[in-house]
């Protein structure tokens, strides 16, 4: 019989370490969050081989006495904790366990000295072994160095990848952690080149703006909404301004980074009709809760929380950024794309025809009486060559021709090709893609007049259908029954392992039902919502959106393309169409000054 032993302790931190230190980037996330806990100004980090080979970060911090050095490298001892209520906490760590599991796979210093003390304190252990100790020089704050990760541990380094690979994850925990505390300062170098730094106490928005995308400071909106005691802010970019993968979407629950599928499919929903389903949108949100009403101790590494009431985070969630994307009007992401600039620009300048050959005796005769009978001839001849006959006559205008600048979209001048409006604003030129802006007023529309009613009307199966689920997924979709009916999805508990439909969406009616309740399912085991069901309506919305608008190729009056315009400044969102293509874009007046050479 194998004998049951009590494991040595270096070997249930290398155990414990599996938890906590998956790659450079993990030991990288708790030293940079241990800095803050310990009331830092100013962090820098420091990089050796995308911290494969080294990692260093220096804090200004509250510093550490040698006994208090000892303790912080043995297991489960933590200053973060004052009594035993671990969901009060508020520190980003909390468990005592990131320093001792470092320490047990790497050669980890230690250097540290209090604020007021005289002199600093040095500690060095080397995979789980103590083997120097002593004073070291420094000041007020904490110098913690990180070497040979994983070197005792052949089997975890030849997982690790490359140097660029493991460096991108190492920079993508700092740039977390900046936004995540816009009151310290941050700066990062890797192989000694600075390569991120921001000052402290700088504004929310510009330090999301530095960190995520220049562009947000133009192309986002600023969110800022209270619910009880629940608050969102930060910045969330137009749907005209987004990525082809969701790396720029950056979430954060009481200051804490993390990656929570309830917060990305709340994002999803509130861009479900903005956005191409390949594209992601571009946002950094900030959501602070109780700390009673978030369960942060879910995973060592705490980037998973859970939510008291995930329904009406998700809510609070997809109204506030709904309601801030609607307050932007019919602003969109939509400066000129360079490669279009660059065609105007080198477009070939078509020349004069020339002139008959017996123009040149106009200036090169002497002006004799048959001289200028010869250039008399000669003139009539070029102006017949090159002077076109009237097409029409004048009349006057029925209307007086209304300013550009009384409309923040202007005045109808004309339409391209049938499809395209120009229009002269007071600042520049404007081109609306007419079917696209119709489109969006169309679904915007239809949602205000209740259209979703309509949609969501139930239409009974001849036969009702059997769709055969596990018995969880049956549960699951059982007790969301009364939610799912609302959307026209009537179904009830037909044995342990079966689901009876009886009614189905009416715009959904030919679909297949076994599909759709199966998604469903899916939905409701991942999120714990009936998500997809209201984002498939949505999508049936748009479809209807689609088909009633203006097609292109219609040519409109200018009557109708001013309506369409003044309609345009009324509605929100409509700088982008539900797909997330932008509806209208302009040519600045320095633009086309630019294109004629004339700045």
């Amino acid at each position: 019989m194998p004998v049951i032993r009590r494991l040595p302790e270096n070997l249930v931190n290398r155990i414990a370490a599996g938890e906590v230190v998956e790659r450079p980037a993990s030991a990288l996330k708790e030293l940079v969050e241990n800095a803050i806990d310990a009331g830092s100004r100013s962090i820098l980090v420091r990089l050796t081989a995308g911290g494969v080979d080294g990692i260093e970060v220096i804090d200004d911090g509250c510093g550490m006495t040698p006994d208090e050095i000892a303790l912080a490298l043995e297991r489960h001892a933590t200053s973060k904790l004052p009594d035993e209520a671990i969901e009060q906490v508020v520190t980003l760590g909390f468990r005592g366990e990131a320093l001792p599991s470092i320490a047990s796979v790497a050669r980890l210093t230690l250097e540290s000295r209090p604020r007021g003390s005289g002199e600093g304190w040095r500690r060095m252990v080397d995979h789980g072994e103590v083997v120097a100790e002593g004073p070291a020089a420094l000041p007020p704050g904490t110098r913690i160095t990180v070497d040979s990760l994983f070197g005792k541990v052949p089997a975890r380094r030849k997982f690790l990848r490359s140097a660029r690979s493991e460096y991108a994850a190492c920079l993508d925990v700092v740039r977390r952690l900046a936004m995540a505390r816009p009151e310290v300062g941050f700066t990062l170098e890797h192989d000694g080149r600075r390569v991120l730094a921001v000052q402290p106490d700088e504004a929310l928005a510009a330090r999301v703006a530095r960190i995520v995308a220049r562009e947000l400071a133009e192309d986002g909106v600023a969110i800022d909404l209270e619910r009880g005691p629940v608050r969102l802010t930060g910045v969330a970019g137009l749907p005209t301004f987004n990525r082809g993968v969701a790396d720029h979407q950056f979430l954060f629950v009481n200051g804490r980074p993390v990656k929570d599928r309830l917060l990305v499919g709340a994002v999803r929903g509130a861009y479900a009709d903005m956005l191409a389903r390949d594209r992601h949108a571009v946002l950094a949100l900030f959501l602070d809760v109780p700390a009673d009403e978030v369960d942060v101790n879910v995973h060592p590494a705490k980037t998973e929380v859970r939510f008291r009431d995930p329904a009406f985070i998700r809510g609070f969630l997809v109204s506030g950024l709904r309601h801030a994307l609607e307050g932007a009007g019919q602003k969109s992401a939509q400066a000129p794309a360079g490669s279009a600039m660059g065609m105007w620009q080198t477009e070939p300048i078509a020349r004069a025809p020339e002139a008959a050959p017996a123009l040149s005796s106009l200036f090169a005769r002497e002006y004799g009486s048959a001289g200028v009978r010869e250039a008399g001839q000669a003139w009539r001849g070029y102006e017949q060559a090159i002077m076109a006959p009237p097409q029409g006559r004048a009349e006057l205008a029925e209307e007086r021709v209304e300013p550009a600048s009384s409309h923040p979209l202007g005045v109808a001048r004309g339409q391209v090709a049938r499809t395209y409006i120009v229009a002269e604003a007071e600042d520049g030129l404007v081109i609306v893609d007419q079917h696209a802006a119709h489109e969006r007023l169309v679904l915007e529309r239809l949602k205000a007049a209740g259209a979703q009613d309509a949609v969501t009307a139930a239409q009974a199966l001849l036969i009702p259908e059997v769709v055969e689920l596990d018995e969880p997924d049956c549960d699951r979709v059982e007790a969301a029954a009364p939610h799912l009916a609302r959307f026209g999805l009537a179904l009830e508990r037909f044995g342990p392992t079966a689901l009876l439909v009886r009614t189905v969406p009416a715009a959904l009616g030919k679909g297949d039902v076994q599909a759709l309740v199966r998604d469903v399912a899916d939905d409701l085991a991942q999120n714990g919502d009936a998500l997809l069901l209201g984002e498939r309506l949505d999508h049936v919305l748009a479809t209807m959106a689609c088909h009633g608008s203006v097609r292109a190729g219609r040519a409109l009056s200018v009557a109708e393309m001013n309506a369409l315009l003044r309609e345009m400044e009324v509605t929100p969102r409509s700088g982008q169409c539900n797909h997330g293509r932008p509806t209208w874009v302009k040519l600045a007046h320095g633009d086309i000054e630019k294109l004629f050479g004339r700045r």
